[in-house]
């Protein structure tokens, strides 16, 4: 019963860990800063990336955690937003909708990973990333931008469009970078962790 104690607290531990590591990933990716083209107010940025990455290497809901720990950090102040961006206001500009949507883009991602097994492929990976850190997170940020700006919801769509490209690249690489990690680490498969934790094996 001890040892099982103490491996339980290895886990939480470990876990938590990459949680940081992840929410500090996405924080990273926001130094090169943002870009506003055509007048939209919501800025390209790299960090749906991370985003992404997190989602389809940590799983559902320790992706969702990473992203959750970052953005009660911006909300705390902090300026880990690309640009410089922190604070409350953060979630009251046109922008809001798409950072609350990381949360449950990066926990669909993971879903839909977790649901491939033990060795998701890379088209399959695409697909969580693309459904994930795309649909879902236009799902609830063109909407929350429409509302915001007083724009109607079609033109606030079709201006959104000019996201598609960089967020399809960014989808790619997600894809190729978790691939690449779970090949060469098997725990990094969000559905191998699960197991590990069903059976007290997990690390």
């Amino acid at each position: 019963m001890k040892d099982e104690g103490k491996q339980r607290g290895k886990l939480a531990t470990r876990t938590l860990a990459r949680v940081a590591v992840f929410a500090a990933l996405i924080a990273v990716l926001g130094l090169p800063g943002s870009l506003n083209v055509f007048g939209n107010a919501v800025p390209i940025t790299l960090q749906t990336l991370g985003v992404m990455l997190a989602g389809a290497i940590l799983g559902s809901w320790r992706g969702a955690l990473a992203v959750v720990v970052l953005l009660v950090l911006v909300a705390a102040g902090l300026p880990l937003l690309a640009g410089g961006r922190g604070g409350l206001g953060a979630f009251t500009g046109p922008s809001a909708g798409f950072l609350l949507g990381w949360v449950p883009g990066a926990a669909v991602t993971g879903w839909l990973v977790e649901r491939a097994g033990h060795r998701p492929s890379l088209p399959w990976l695409l697909v969580a990333c693309v459904v994930g850190g795309i649909g879902v997170i236009y799902l609830i940020g063109i909407p929350v931008q429409a509302l915001v700006t007083g724009a109607p919801l079609g033109a606030t769509a079709l201006l959104s469009l000019m996201f598609l490209p960089g967020d399809l690249a960014k989808a790619v690489l997600a894809a190729v970078v978790a691939g690449g990690t779970q090949r060469a680490y098997p725990d990094a498969v969000p559905a191998v962790h699960q197991e590990r934790v069903r059976t007290g094996w997990g690390r």
